[in-house]
């Protein structure tokens, strides 16, 4: 299986594995600019050259040595499950991707038919009910977790868990797990244990937030999108993520983690 969804510097200065919609976008342009002092130009999920991606077939066996023998310092990054799944529903679901197209083609049509999900309209921007549609998008989000119906789980919100662990249980080890809701402090201690070329400056470095703008604002608290159905479903969905990465699964509007993430419970739960 190897190591899906792992990027490293060219330089394997540092090894990153990926977590959709948990600031990934600004992650590989710092990992990028640490290497070649300048970023990709374009979104650097389209990147074919300057990073190791798992998915470039020649990155995969200096990826894999360098994992397996835990030659460089390895970490990922982690973000609410309540805010999360919210904004996979706003970017993906409701907006129109950066091809001008609705994301996975007849996605939308499916959600809109079988689940009642409005998503504003052929552009995205006509007024709909927010919460409504949200918590019908959650129940599909379950079903195809639970069920794998009517398709399988979308790595945009399938559990952050299952994402970390397959570098776990592949041969690898995280030397640090830090969340996106304190990004500069988290992402600093992952560049003062990397040898850069470049020095990067957190406090000056633009946000690639590479899905801002695609769909609709949220209209709504975070809370207010969760009744007491939708936070059962959040539970039958992440509780992994929400017990291993200490969020407040309890208050939806309490975004920051109630503590440090556990690398050792990490390792000893994820790789089984």
């Amino acid at each position: 299986m190897g190591f899906p969804g792992t990027w490293m510097t060219q330089s394997e200065s540092v090894v990153y594995r990926v977590v959709p919609k948990c600031a990934c976008s600004t992650i590989g342009q710092v990992m990028y600019y640490s290497d070649h002092g300048r970023f990709f130009d374009g979104d650097i999920h389209d990147s074919t050259k300057g990073l190791h991606k798992w998915a470039q077939e020649e990155s995969q066996p200096l990826i894999e040595a360098n994992v397996k023998a835990h030659k460089s310092y390895a970490f990922t990054c982690v973000r609410n499950p309540y805010t999360r799944v919210l904004s996979s529903f706003f970017d993906k679901i409701c907006g129109i991707q950066r091809n001008g197209k609705r994301y996975r083609g007849n996605l939308v049509p499916m959600l809109v038919q079988k689940y009642g999900v409005e998503v504003g309209g052929d552009d995205g921007q006509a007024e709909f009910d927010q919460i409504a549609s949200f918590r019908r998008f959650l129940l599909f989000v379950r079903d195809t977790i639970r069920f794998r119906k009517p398709m399988e789980p979308d790595i945009h919100w399938s559990a952050m868990a299952g994402h970390i662990s397959t570098f776990i249980v592949n041969g690898g080890r995280y030397d640090h797990i830090f969340f996106t809701e304190d990004f500069n402090d988290g992402m600093q201690v992952v560049l003062n244990n990397m040898k850069m070329k470049h020095k990067v400056d957190l406090k000056t470095i633009p946000r690639f937030n590479e899905s801002e703008g695609h769909g609709p604002k949220r209209l709504h608290p975070v809370e207010d999108y969760f009744d007491d159905l939708s936070r059962h479903l959040m539970w039958e969905i992440y509780k992994r993520d929400f017990q291993l990465f200490k969020y407040d699964f309890e208050n939806p509007a309490n975004k920051l983690p109630k503590g440090p993430v556990d690398l050792d419970e990490v390792h000893a739960k994820l790789g089984d």
